[in-house]
């Protein structure tokens, strides 16, 4: 049946659902970025404590500020932004639908709607999930790149911004002209330091045209770092077919793995929902948690991904039954990854890579080698290239991780091992592309990105190793590669 608050009662017994009652949710977060991810974890969180009859005025309003975001609008209102959560356990399925979310704004090239709701009264919480290159990083000089096309113009027209952080400025000068607080901007992206980057980034862009509210913004708001960790795949036919199953007709239907991390550090300026009797984990420290997850899953994914590209490998769980890939994996983490990680108080880096082992390997969850790869332009800066220049800083070893940029560049030229194209799959595609295909003659000039490498291209070991790996990825083939880098 369609999914709407008319049909809630009628589902199955054994699907969950609501049992709080919707009417009563009032608004008290504005999510922007609202996919997949959101709504398997920070969503899914806020759910568990409604069942509870707990945080009912903490309901959430979906954004977006990209033209995609007005289809999943539209999906979602159109059944009452109610969410069917499809759990992929290894020993078995289950299903539940939720309901914390209660309105979708309208998706407007000046975000006025947004800015008008995140400058009411009963918003007291902003969160993130806008993916790492929405930060609008500058990975040569760090910080907000000023020079972004985007950023140039939400310091020309203020009032009329394109970006999340243009929107919240926004947003924030109307609170403050009308004397009302500031409310807490809470990112639940991969980055680390996710919570400083978004201050520095908000902080940023308002002192470009108002030093007193950039003052102001910096001293009363809030924006805690937080590491968010559960693996949801991209929906697809399979997935609305999963819930039809269930006898759900839900067009945005979301999968996600039987596992779920969320810890936040405690600062918020305007109030916050207990997600700590959730599950999730309030720490002054989140930092050795996010290094860990950061460093060992998502530059553990960019390891597989752009191999299993090369391979035409479909997912992670099956780049993971491939003895040689699998091979290749855990030997990156052990001698190059881990000894760069250190350890928090529930686990030993060792134990985490062993449990990412296990959740990468689960063969419900369809997560394509496709989606992983996804946008190297901001993955490989943010997860991969950090550990690099930490292993050349204390001359630990690098091999692995070069062969892993090299894997890279040659999933860049768009050709498959088996000679079958690959779809552009980075938002600077033809850039990477043009790079990678140069690259073929001359290795190095893959590194003198220097919006991606910064001076890692100055390293003259990983320099020599880069082109080294992607010599003989080019001659000889990527089984190879990693063959010889394994030893075998």
């Amino acid at each position: 049946m369609k999914l709407s608050n008319d049909t809630l009662s009628q589902l199955p017994q054994t699907i969950g659902r609501p049992s709080y009652d919707r009417a009563e949710i009032s608004p008290g977060i504005v999510h922007i970025g609202l996919g997949n991810f959101h709504r398997a974890h920070q969503a899914w969180y806020l759910h568990a404590l409604m069942q509870r009859g707990l945080a009912m005025d903490w309901g959430i309003i979906g954004a977006g500020v990209r033209a995609a975001d007005a289809g999943m609008r539209d999906r979602l209102l159109a059944q009452d932004c109610l969410t069917t959560l499809i759990e992929l356990d290894p020993t078995g399925r289950s299903a539940e639908v939720i309901g914390p979310m209660i309105d979708f704004l309208p998706v407007e090239d000046d975000n006025t709607s947004l800015i008008r709701c995140m400058a009411g009264t009963a918003i007291r919480i902003v969160s993130l999930t806008v993916t790492e290159g929405g930060y609008y990083q500058d990975a040569q000089h760090k910080g907000l790149d000023l020079n972004h096309e985007d950023i140039r113009h939400d310091i020309a027209r203020p009032d009329r911004p394109r970006t999340v952080f243009g929107a919240i400025v926004a947003a924030l000068r109307l609170r403050r002209g009308r004397g009302l607080p500031a409310f807490t901007v809470q990112s639940c992206d991969n980055l680390q330091g996710n919570g400083q980057i978004t201050r520095a980034a908000v902080v940023t862009l308002a002192q470009q045209t108002d030093p007193e509210l950039a003052a102001w913004i910096d001293q009363t708001g809030a924006f805690p770092n937080s590491m968010v960790d559960c693996i949801v795949p991209a929906t697809g036919p399979a997935e609305i077919a999963l819930a039809r199953d269930y006898g759900i007709e839900d067009t945005a239907p979301v999968s996600h793995e039987n596992y779920r991390h969320w810890v936040i550090e405690d600062e918020f300026c305007a109030g916050r929902p207990p997600w700590d009797l959730a599950g999730a984990i309030f720490t002054d420290d989140v930092h050795g948690y996010e290094s860990m997850k950061i460093r060992v899953l998502n530059a553990g994914h960019q390891v597989l991904a752009n191999a299993g590209e090369l391979l035409s490998i479909a997912t992670i769980a099956d780049c993971m039954k491939d003895p040689l890939l699998a091979a290749f994996f855990r030997k990156v983490q052990t001698v190059e990854i881990l000894p760069h990680v250190t350890a928090v108080p529930e686990m030993a880096p060792e134990d985490y890579l062993t449990l990412i082992e296990a959740r990468f390997s689960n063969p419900e969850i369809r997560d394509t080698t496709r989606r992983v790869a996804y946008d190297g332009s901001s993955r490989h800066p943010g997860f991969v290239l950090p550990i690099l220049r930490d292993a050349v800083r204390s001359k630990s070893a690098i091999d692995g991780l070069c062969l892993v940029e090299a894997l890279w560049a040659q999933m860049c030229t768009g050709q498959r091992e088996d000679t079958s194209g690959i779809a552009p799959n980075d938002p600077d595609w033809e850039a990477r592309k043009s790079a990678a295909e140069r690259a073929q003659k001359t290795p190095e000039v893959w590194l003198q990105q220097s919006q991606i490498y910064g001076d890692l291209s100055e390293q003259q070991d990983v320099v020599a190793r880069f082109s080294y790996w992607l010599s003989m990825i080019r001659a000889q083939g990527c089984r190879a590669a990693l063959r010889e880098y394994l030893g075998h």
